[in-house]
């Protein structure tokens, strides 16, 4: 079986609770080509008759399901995640997206789909995992979608998404081999072709501007450029947390019952720049020095003045 992009993306369910919800999910993954199913302490048996009977010719996506007791395990190995929410009335800092507008991006690497439990969804902190969210619009008469049907939109939406991209690049490598027999039927520089009367052969500005000004260029192509694809995968991310919140404990800058909520201002910042491998361990590096330099360095003696805020001469200042 050829590699696909949708080959890449893991659907995550985080304690599902009904096993004709899994036994359905694991029917419309493999309708839409995605085999990668994670379970996040599953409330229910996913390899039972129920789940089966939903599966159909599905059943291998349960056999291979992987189960891991927690969410960041489940994303171990991806670069990329999304989160689902049908709830848009809580406060959340990042902003919901409609399926079409963000998951196309999950296509370019390792990535997760992530959904919640069928009673009440995905916690904050749990939303934070994720680089982006996602609301799938619906009705106000009656908001909340199926875990099952959540899960299938978005299957459909990146099914689609990749269906055109390969009809995208199909057109690319045609509009090529085009390009090339109409250069081999007209041999010389652009130049000379443009002498023989071959307007069509005029050389596009942007030839020489992408050479020349290539950051100019990409800026000019979108205001919202995707990310790198060398961005860190998650869990060098999460290894970064656990120190930093360790760090900032020890020095006082967080306290025990405002660490989490303090956590999820830098999770969002570093969400919003994606680091890549080398960021992370610079950063990284910057804690574990900065560790040493406590343990290693006496504090200095202070003066009673003000505590040592300021110096006993003022005219020394």
């Amino acid at each position: 079986m050829l590699e696909t992009a949708l080959a890449k993306i893991r659907i995550v369910l985080v304690e599902p609770a009904g096993p004709l919800n899994v036994g359905s999910v694991a029917r419309v993954m493999k309708n839409m080509g995605l085999h990668q199913l994670i379970l996040v302490n599953p409330q229910c048996d996913y390899l039972g008759e129920e789940a089966r009977l939903m599966a159909v010719r599905a059943a291998d996506i349960l056999e291979t399901a992987k189960v891991v007791d927690s969410l960041p395990a489940a994303l171990v190995g991806c670069v990329r995640a999304i989160a689902t929410t049908g709830d848009d009335s809580r406060s959340l800092p990042t902003q919901l997206e409609q399926p079409a507008d963000a998951l196309p991006w999950l296509l370019e690497a390792p990535s997760a789909l992530i959904f919640g439990r069928e009673d009440c969804g995905l916690t904050n902190a749990e939303l934070n995992r994720a680089q982006r969210l996602i609301r799938i619009p619906s009705s106000d008469a009656y908001t909340s979608l199926n875990l099952a049907q959540a899960v299938a939109i978005c299957c459909y939406e990146l099914y689609g998404e990749e269906g055109r991209g390969k009809e995208e690049g199909r057109r690319k490598r045609e509009e090529g081999r085009g390009k090339e027999e109409e250069d081999a039927s007209f041999p010389g520089s652009a130049w000379e072709r443009i002498s023989r009367g071959s307007a069509s052969s005029i050389p596009d500005a942007t030839d020489n501007l992408s050479t020349c000004y290539p950051e100019q260029l990409a800026t000019s192509q979108t205001e919202n450029p995707s990310p790198p694809l060398t961005s860190a995968p998650l869990e060098n991310l999460e290894g970064y947390y656990q120190q930093l919140e360790t760090l900032l404990l020890k020095i006082g800058y967080l306290q025990r019952h405002t660490a989490a909520s303090r956590m999820e201002k830098f999770r969002r910042l570093y969400n919003r720049a994606y680091p890549t491998v080398d960021e992370v361990a610079m950063l990284r590096g910057v804690l574990r020095q900065t560790e040493w330099a406590i343990k290693t360095y006496r504090r200095e003696t202070v003066s009673d003045t003000l505590d040592g805020a300021l110096p006993e001469n003022l005219t020394d200042s």
